[in-house]
């Protein structure tokens, strides 16, 4: 990996170079592997079951190309810059169309900048992918602090709200004066953070999953079956899905050591996330039935991402830092949010929000909608839901900039 050194607050252009003996190392890993005998059931309730993980290693070590995920970041431009002592990395794709709205997107956890990607070319390029000039955007999608290519954290305090001013920061730096920003999972924490602190020049904002709903959970709706539903769907993460949030936002040191010394740890642990995206992803390895661009390759561009950067353990600290984010502010009505709020729901996510939902979180929501499909992998998953859901929640920002 390699940038052109400066002013570490300049914008520097960046490539991915990966050692071969990285690549060595790691098929070294995966084939020294030592296998528990199989779940003693027929589900996945104990967990990223044997078949599953057997044949993903299968693939990775004798299929996959190790070389995808380099030839696909390098397509793009990519850059770094300093940011309150963290070197930000970022994808930073200007639109043809110079009159396009800038968007900065974040990923969550355990995605990457690579969950995104397949949204590219629609989002900066409408008018070669089926839309409209007027649906353009300038985008930019950084690594999260500790994720990726970006540089750890080495002091404590990187939550949502410093991530937040972090992103405000990078857009000044790269000369946007009016954007929007979009995010999931730690994403939609972020975002939503940077909804309430209203930088200058933000003018909205869309989250596709109401991360709020693990402090709101007293006081949101349960009258109709939709809500009902979501509380059930609530109920069922925070006591059988819990596993990593919990591990995480107490001890990710202690689990670190297994994501940077086992891929095939790192991998079952990066599976193990939600029951509707553990499904598909499985029968993308096992029955060759990849669900939209939930694909072994796909899987694997992002679960290497991981690997060669030895990040799992600083990407878990941010669900530490956000644990002890929601002790501190626990009983706290949180600032309002200042600008617009678009909010799409989609049907296999952690849980379903209804729209008394998100207006409970978002007062006045600007645009709310339910997809026909798509789960917690949203963008990567059904790009082109995505991307309509995207430039359907910011047309009215786009009109008021």
């Amino acid at each position: 990996m390699s940038t052109i050194a400066d002013n570490p607050s300049d914008i520097r252009p960046f490539r991915i170079e990966i050692p071969e003996e990285q690549i060595d190392d790691l098929r070294r890993r995966i084939a020294a592997t030592r296998w528990p005998t199989g779940e003693l059931v027929a589900d996945r309730s104990q967990g990223v079951q044997l078949s599953t993980l057997q044949e993903l290693a299968r693939y990775w070590a004798n299929e996959y190309d190790l070389g995808r995920l380099e030839q696909r970041l390098n397509a793009l431009p990519q850059f770094t810059t300093e940011i309150d002592g963290v070197d930000i990395h970022f994808v930073h794709v200007r639109s043809p169309h110079e009159d396009a709205m800038p968007l900065i997107m974040t990923h969550g956890w355990p995605g990457s900048v690579v969950e995104l990607l397949e949204t590219v070319g629609p989002l900066t390029d409408p008018t070669a992918h089926g839309g409209r000039a007027e649906d353009a955007f300038h985008l930019v999608l950084p690594s999260l602090p500790g994720y990726g290519f970006s540089g750890e954290p080495t002091d404590r305090g990187w939550e949502n709200g410093r991530i937040a001013a972090a992103w405000a920061t990078l857009m000044e730096r790269l000369g946007y004066s009016r954007y929007v920003a979009q995010g999931g999972d730690v994403g939609a924490a972020v975002t939503d953070a940077m909804g309430r602190q209203a930088p200058a020049g933000l003018l909205g904002i869309h989250i596709n999953l109401l991360a709020l709903a693990i402090a709101l959970k007293d006081v949101l709706p349960a009258e109709t079956e939709p809500e009902r539903a979501a509380h059930a769907a609530l109920a069922t993460f925070t006591t059988d899905g819990f596993g990593y949030f919990l591990e995480q936002t107490t001890r990710p040191q202690t689990i670190g050591y297994s994501l940077l010394d086992s891929p095939i740890g790192l991998a079952a642990w990066m599976l193990d996330h939600d029951t509707d995206s553990y499904y598909k992803i499985s029968r993308a390895f096992v029955d060759k039935e990849p669900a939209g661009h939930l694909t072994r390759d796909t899987v694997l561009d992002n679960i290497t991402l991981y690997w060669l950067t030895a990040t799992g353990a600083s990407a878990a600290r941010w669900y530490w830092e956000f644990g002890r984010f929601l002790a501190a502010t626990a009983g706290q009505a949180p600032p309002p949010v200042q600008v617009p709020v678009g909010f799409t729901a989609f049907p296999g996510e952690l849980w379903n929000a209804p729209r008394s939902w998100a207006e409970t979180a978002y007062p006045g929501i600007a645009y709310f909608h339910e997809a026909d499909r798509g789960g917690h992998f949203a963008a990567w998953e059904e790009p082109e839901v995505f991307v309509d859901e995207v430039r359907a929640a910011f047309r009215a920002s786009r009109a008021a900039g």
